[in-house]
């Protein structure tokens, strides 16, 4: 996977969750709305950490690659 492909993959959570968060404006969020916008904010943050990882390691002359996307808990837990 390349750096495009993961900036198209953000860019389509991001209008998937833009999308979900208007269509609710003014109602709030039923259980399966909070679910599915939890779970886009999870694929946001794996496919930003893996963006910055790749950008990481072509600083530092390495292959981008190798970059691997971390698992969810992972990348969560960062601020914990």
């Amino acid at each position: 996977m390349d750096d495009k492909t993961i900036l198209d993959h953000i860019h389509a959570l991001v209008a998937e969750e833009k999308d979900l968060r208007s269509s609710h404006a003014g109602h709030g969020l039923g259980g399966e709305g909070r679910q599915r916008l939890q779970h886009l904010e999870e694929q946001l943050d794996q496919a930003w950490d893996l963006l910055r990882q790749r950008r990481a390691k072509v600083e530092i002359n390495e292959d981008p690659s190798t970059a691997q996307q971390r698992d969810v808990h992972e990348v969560e837990s960062y601020l914990n």
